[in-house]
C-alpha cells in the first residue's frame, strides 16, 4: 500500500495560476485505534490483548508524568517527547510576574532514526480523489456571504467551509483578510471565533451596533 498524496498550492500567493508554488500533502487512509495496535502486538508476541493494553495505558501515563517535570522522553523505535511552551499575552523583560503568564502549548514528536529508517523505502501515490479549495475570487467570496448573512447572524469557520468549498487552512487565510479588511468581526472567542459581518457589509445596516 503507498502513500496517497496530491498537490496543494502554497497558502498566500499569488500572481499566474499556472505559476503558484505548490507541496504535496498526504491524505491520511483512515485510523488505527488503540484496540487495533493490541490485537496486532498480540498476534506478534505471547501477551494478550489485555496484557498490551495494560502495558500501553501504563507507558501512556508514565509519559505524561515524566513530560509534566519537563522531561522529554525517549521511546526507542518511535522517538522522542517533549513538552513546548507558550506565552499567554506579550511578555517583555520588564513584565512583572512573567511566570505567571505562560502555558503549556504542546507536546514535540522528533521521530527515532530507527522509524525514519523503517519508513525509507515507502512508496507515494497520487491520489484519484483529493478536497481541493475552489478558487473563489474576492467578489464570488463576498456575494456568497451577503447571502449567507441574509438567513444567519453568526458564522463558523466550518460554515465557511462549506460555503466557499474551501479548505481549513485556506478559510482561515480568508478569514483572517476579511477581519483585516473589517467586513467581519469575531463576536466570540480567539479559541472558538463566532463571525459576524461589520455594519455596513452583506446586508447589514450601518446603523447597527457591532457586539461581541
Amino acid at each position: 500500500m503507498s502513500i496517497l498524496y496530491d498537490w496543494y498550492e502554497n497558502p498566500g500567493t499569488e500572481g499566474n495560476p499556472d505559476e503558484r508554488g505548490l507541496h504535496p500533502r498526504p491524505l491520511l487512509n483512515g485510523k488505527v485505534t488503540m484496540r487495533q495496535l493490541c490485537e496486532r502486538v498480540h498476534a506478534r508476541s505471547s501477551l494478550t490483548v489485555g496484557d498490551v493494553m495494560n502495558a500501553l495505558d501504563c507507558l501512556a501515563k508514565i509519559c505524561s508524568e515524566e513530560l509534566c517535570e519537563g522531561r522529554e522522553v525517549h521511546i526507542e523505535g518511535l522517538g522522542y517527547f517533549a513538552p513546548t511552551l507558550e506565552a499567554t499575552q506579550k511578555v517583555t523583560r520588564k513584565t512583572p510576574n512573567k511566570h505567571l503568564k505562560l502555558r503549556l502549548k504542546s507536546v514535540s514528536f522528533r521521530p527515532d532514526v530507527r522509524l525514519k529508517g523503517e519508513l525509507a523505502d515507502v512508496r507515494v501515490q497520487r491520489s484519484k480523489y483529493a478536497c481541493h479549495s475552489f478558487q473563489l475570487s474576492v467578489v464570488e467570496i463576498d456575494m456568497k456571504l451577503k447571502e449567507y448573512f441574509s438567513c444567519h447572524d453568526l458564522l463558523l469557520r466550518s460554515d465557511f467551509q462549506n460555503l466557499c468549498g474551501m479548505a481549513r487552512t485556506t478559510a482561515n487565510i480568508h478569514l483572517r483578510r476579511l477581519q483585516q479588511e473589517g467586513k467581519l468581526v469575531n463576536a466570540g472567542t480567539p479559541k472558538q471565533p463566532l463571525y459576524r459581518p461589520v455594519p455596513g457589509y452583506y446586508g447589514v445596516s450601518r446603523d447597527a451596533r457591532t457586539t461581541r
